[in-house]
């Protein structure tokens, strides 16, 4: 599971994926849910990034 979670296009979707959900969140949902949803999407989002930029070399 470790190398397809951390190949290229699957880091890339999630990424983008996680950003436009993190995003349109407070917009779709209302309350302590939007926040929540966007943190957490904004969180994967983050590590997807970080881990994009630490393979960017490869």
């Amino acid at each position: 599971m470790k190398p397809l979670l951390s190949s290229r296009p699957v880091l890339w979707f999630l990424f983008v994926f996680n950003l436009a959900v993190a995003a349109a969140a407070p917009f779709v949902v209302s309350g302590g849910q939007a926040v929540l949803t966007g943190v957490g999407m904004g969180v994967v989002s983050l590590g997807a990034g970080v881990s994009l930029l630490r393979t960017r070399d490869r």
